[in-house]
């Protein structure tokens, strides 16, 4: 009667690590499916800042542009940063020599 106890804690304990991994996994899972997701809207703001750039300097100036986008003068101002922000990281990356990071 003791061996069969033993044999259904081992079967318990297998069962618990079974669960355990298939949690880990799924949130695992999960965790790669939200970061991928962030990424996606990282290089959509980063597209829509070049955008909202494009339209100040079609519509004349940062009032116009958030009255013709229907944005806020604030919306426009950050996108603008953004955008700014991109084009120095990239003139950073064309100005590195080759070999060197």
């Amino acid at each position: 009667m003791i061996l069969a106890v033993t044999v259904q804690n081992s079967d318990k304990m297998l069962s618990r690590k079974q669960r355990l991994q298939e949690k880990q996994r799924r949130q695992l899972s999960v965790v790669d499916t939200v970061d991928k997701a962030e990424a996606k809207v990282r290089k959509a703001d980063a597209e829509l800042a070049v955008a909202v750039a494009e339209a100040v300097q079609v519509f004349g100036d940062e009032k116009s542009a958030s009255e013709g986008l229907d944005m806020t003068p604030e919306a426009i101002r950050r996108f603008l940063l953004m955008a700014q922000e991109e084009s120095a990281k990239e003139s950073a990356r064309t100005d590195e020599p080759v070999g060197e990071s």
